[in-house]
């Protein structure tokens, strides 16, 4: 199986390889738009600033590479909130697979810290990605924006409100949490998106 990992400024890459290989899987980390779109499937993760990033994909036209696949894509984190249509971190138009606009977080109180940082749990799993899972398993979450529920909502979480964890469409499957810094859950998570690229 040839998995491919979009190579760009994201901060987490080697932490999404050393998963992968714990999965058996040799990663291929890669900017060129072609042997992207010859991979089975694709991971696009991301740490950082939402301009930032985009700016970069941009220039490079992978924003446009990365629209344009076919096979099963996860976008991880960043990855998952560039894959929505706008971002409120610097009023930025991202990718625009799913017809959703990213927020940021607005605390209550001085308990709510931002960013949402740590554990939490999931509920309202869907989607064949969420096999073998249970409500309230734990994944890690490092964040300050955050997808709303929506029609494309896999999974849930709550920090000041109910919140997309994960999200589904067509062959782009997302999560905002960090499944390869999960554990067991987060295994699952991977080797279940594995499985629908096989």
């Amino acid at each position: 199986m040839e998995v491919a990992i979009v190579k760009y400024n994201a901060g987490n890459i080697f932490s999404v390889i050393s998963a992968l290989k714990r999965q058996g899987v040799e990663p291929e980390l890669t900017d060129d738009a072609e042997r992207l779109a010859k991979a089975d499937c694709v991971i696009f993760p991301g740490q950082g600033n939402a301009r930032t990033t985009m700016d970069n994909l941009r220039r490079s036209r992978l924003d446009e590479v990365i629209r344009s696949l076919t096979q099963p894509v996860l976008g991880i984190c960043v990855g998952q909130q560039l894959l929505c249509r706008h971002s409120e971190e610097g009023d930025t138009d991202c990718i625009g697979v799913f017809p959703v606009d990213v927020k940021r977080f607005r605390p209550d109180s001085l308990e709510q810290k931002i960013p949402a940082m740590g554990w939490n749990a999931l509920y309202d799993l869907s989607s064949p990605l969420m096999h073998g899972l249970s409500a309230d398993d734990y994944v890690y979450f490092v964040h300050s924006y955050y997808a709303p529920v929506c029609p494309f909502t896999i999974a849930k979480a709550d920090y000041i409100q109910p919140y997309s964890a994960s999200l589904h469409k067509d062959n782009f499957w997302a999560t905002q949490f960090h499944p390869e810094k999960s554990g067991k859950v987060g295994e699952q998570i991977i080797s279940n998106f594995l499985t629908l690229a096989r």
